[in-house]
C-alpha cells in the first residue's frame, strides 16, 4: 500500500517580516501542526512568485500555496479550512458549533483584518503623503472599533466559542499583526487571548519552523 505524500506548502525564501511569524504561510503551518500533519515547504523568491510556474498555483503570485496530490489551493483561509475539514482538531463535531467556528474564520479575514492591513499599507506606502497625518488616526480608529467589539464579545472566555478552533487560529493570526503597533495593549482581554494562542505547542512549532527559514538554523538549534 502506498503511503500518502505529505502536502507541500510554499513560503517566502526571504520573508519581509524578518521571521516574526506574520507571513501567511504561518497560518497554514500552525493548522498543520495542530492536526499533527507532516508537511514539506518549498521556498520561493519574490521573482519566482511572479513566474508562470508559481502563478499556475497562485494566480496572484503570492504565498502560501498548498499541494496535496492533484489538489492545489491558494489563500491561507481556504487552505486552513481545507485542513480543518480533512483532520480532527480544528472544527467541532457539533454541526452548529462547527458553523460558528467557520463564521469566525470569515470574521477574522473579512471584518477584522482589512482595517489592520489598511494601517500597514498607510504606514508603509503613504507616509510621505501630505494627508498622512490626517489619515492615520482615522485608520487607527477603525481598528479600535473592531477591537472593542471583539473584546466585548470575548469577555473572560479563553476562546471565541468554547474550545479552540480554526476560528481562533485565524483570529489570533490576524491580531498578531497589531503587536508591534502597541494597539493590542489597549485591550487586555485580547492581548491575553493572543498570548494563549502563542502559548499553544503547535503555534510554537510553526513559529520556530518559519523563523528557521529566516535565520538559516534548524528549528531545534
Amino acid at each position: 500500500m502506498s503511503v500518502p505524500m505529505a502536502p507541500i506548502i510554499t513560503a517566502f525564501e526571504r520573508s519581509p517580516d524578518g521571521g516574526k511569524g506574520l507571513a501567511r504561510d504561518m497560518r497554514v503551518r500552525w493548522a498543520l501542526e495542530e492536526v499533527g500533519q507532516s508537511y514539506e515547504v518549498r521556498l520561493v523568491s519574490f521573482g519566482a512568485m511572479k513566474e508562470p510556474a508559481h502563478r499556475a498555483l497562485h494566480p496572484f503570485g503570492q504565498i502560501p500555496t498548498y499541494e496535496e496530490g492533484d489538489l492545489a489551493l491558494f489563500e491561507s483561509g481556504a487552505i486552513v479550512f481545507h485542513i480543518a475539514e480533512r483532520h480532527a482538531g480544528l472544527l467541532p463535531d457539533d454541526a452548529n458549533a462547527r458553523a460558528r467556528a467557520i463564521t469566525w474564520m470569515f470574521a477574522a479575514l473579512n471584518t477584522v483584518e482589512p482595517p489592520i492591513l489598511d494601517l500597514q499599507t498607510t504606514k508603509l506606502l503613504e507616509r510621505d503623503k501630505s494627508w498622512y497625518e490626517q489619515r492615520l488616526p482615522v485608520v487607527e480608529d477603525r481598528i479600535r472599533d473592531r477591537l472593542g467589539e471583539l473584546s466585548d464579545y470575548l469577555g473572560d472566555a479563553d476562546w471565541l466559542d468554547g474550545a479552540f478552533s480554526a476560528g481562533d487560529l485565524m483570529m489570533v493570526a490576524v491580531l498578531l499583526r497589531l503587536k508591534a503597533s502597541g494597539m493590542l495593549d489597549e485591550y487586555p482581554k485580547l492581548s491575553a487571548y493572543v498570548a494563549r494562542g502563542e502559548a499553544r505547542p503547535a503555534y510554537k512549532r510553526a513559529f520556530d519552523a518559519q523563523l528557521a527559514v529566516f535565520t538559516g538554523k534548524s528549528p531545534t538549534g
